[in-house]
């Protein structure tokens, strides 16, 4: 039996567990903390799509959770890439500019970690993130991606190396 909403009687489309990973899985995709229930209900929604056009459940709904949410994030990267440039642009015009800095060494770090995220290109960063958060194998993420094993491991070993010259570069600061 599985389990349903006390409120509804409708069967839950993802259990508590899963709903975490898709939440982390958005984090670490960069999606902002205030954001992340939306993430998650537009990962319900596409399941509901799924289920609607016939192709049931997935194998593995934790696994197709995490690359769907994991592929959320990356939309969220594009359309703040777009939103940025509109800013700059009309930052330009206003002559108007911002900067933060934090100071303790775990923040250091952690910011340090999001800007070689943020380095990455998109299907670099949705590889690390599905494997090192989202703990889905290599064979895992190709079924999802709808790549070969080869291609997880390239971007996999591409991004770790630039992560890693990143985060020197912090140490030596």
């Amino acid at each position: 039996m599985s389990p349903t909403r006390a409120d509804s009687g409708q069967p839950e489309l993802l259990d508590a567990g899963q709903e975490d990973r898709v939440r982390a899985v958005l984090a670490l995709g960069g999606v902002p903390f205030a954001d992340l229930p939306d993430g998650v209900q537009q990962v319900r929604l596409r399941l509901l799509e799924r289920m609607a056009d016939g192709r049931g459940l997935p194998r593995n709904v934790s696994a197709w959770a995490a690359a769907v949410a994991s592929n959320l994030a990356m939309d969220w990267h594009r359309s703040k890439r777009r939103r940025k440039r509109l800013e700059e642009r009309l930052g330009s015009l206003r002559g108007a500019e911002g900067d933060a800095d934090g100071g303790e060494d775990v923040r250091v770090r952690a910011l340090s970690v999001a800007r070689g995220l943020e380095q990455l290109s998109d299907a670099q960063r949705q590889v690390v993130v599905l494997r090192f958060h989202a703990d889905l194998s290599v064979r895992q993420i190709a079924q999802e991606l709808g790549v070969p094993e080869g291609t997880v491991k390239s971007r996999l070993h591409t991004a770790v190396r630039s992560l890693r010259t990143v985060l020197h570069d912090v140490e030596a600061v």
